[in-house]
């Protein structure tokens, strides 16, 4: 039996964003292996944007589903609470040790150190943090599940039903992370301070109505913390959301696709910190 299509023939396979052949061409070296890594990384940028816009128009035009909302809300929220809490503790009670070592090394007076600790809490270290976690644990979960629903042809099946898949699997896991991303750094964050009070308190013999001293917090430092949270809650699902759709391969596949999520997401944090962080100093101050 003679077959007709050259992809069949090559044996070839697909993902739900494209065509991927098997015979992959010999690897490029040296300065050709940078260029091709940079051009790569243009190309999955610009796909991961167009994954977006999508997700915006979806979002408000898409299908009312709030019950698959309420679902991913529990999922992301609820479940990463205990966790980010937890994680968040421990890293209150790290930077107060460390932040009054170093303090007394310098001056002997740490009054201050208090007012200092929780503007870095407001301003970034609570989303940053919670959003590498959520990095982690979320975008390892999105991934994983869209990534097997794509090889097991699940995805194939929603299209041939007239459902698009950002529609139907990201737009509920965006707005989802969107709204829980800031409950969950509230929360996480109110822990951290909790503990770095009783650091504080143990360590330093700082009370706690010097320790809790907002006079260093101000409104810039608030709406900078704020915007980090949605702008990270945003871009673990579209990050995460690619990755699973552009799966291949089988198990192995859904593996590699959950690596590049987390990696990829804890770099978009990363990337997002620096560009919000830098606003927020030449805006505020």
């Amino acid at each position: 039996m003679t077959v007709s299509d050259p992809s069949v023939q090559a044996g070839g396979s697909s993902s739900a964003v494209g065509h991927i052949e098997d015979d992959f061409p010999e690897e490029p070296k040296g300065l050709a292996a940078v260029g091709a890594a940079v051009l790569d990384l243009l190309s999955s940028a610009k796909a991961q944007y167009s994954v977006f816009v999508q997700t915006l128009y979806y979002t408000f035009r898409g299908q009312r589903r709030p019950g698959a909302i309420l679902q991913q809300c529990y999922e992301i929220g609820n479940r990463s609470l205990v966790f980010l809490c937890i994680v968040m503790g421990f890293m209150g009670m790290i930077l107060t040790y460390q932040a009054g070592i170093q303090v007394k090394r310098a001056v002997p007076d740490v009054t201050l150190l208090g007012a200092t600790f929780l503007e870095l809490i407001v301003r970034d270290i609570a989303a940053s943090i919670c959003a590498l976690m959520l990095a982690t644990r979320v975008g390892a979960g999105i991934a994983a599940e869209i990534g097997s629903m794509v090889v097991t042809e699940q995805v194939d099946a929603l299209r041939m039903t007239a459902a698009d898949p950002i529609d139907y699997l990201i737009k509920p896991r965006f707005v989802a992370s969107t709204i829980m991303t800031i409950m969950c750094v509230v929360i996480a964050g109110g822990v951290s301070i909790l503990t770095g009070m009783w650091t504080g308190k143990m360590f330093f013999g700082i009370s706690a109505e010097t320790f809790i001293n907002w006079s260093l917090v101000d409104w810039g430092d608030v709406i900078v913390g704020v915007t980090k949270c949605f702008a990270y809650g945003a871009a673990i699902p579209i990050v995460s959301g690619y990755c699973g759709l552009s799966t291949f391969g089988g198990s192995e596949g859904v593996g590699w696709a959950t690596t590049r999520a987390v990696v990829n997401s804890s770099l978009a944090v990363i990337i997002l910190n620096f560009f919000i962080s830098g606003a927020g100093y030449l805006i505020f101050g």
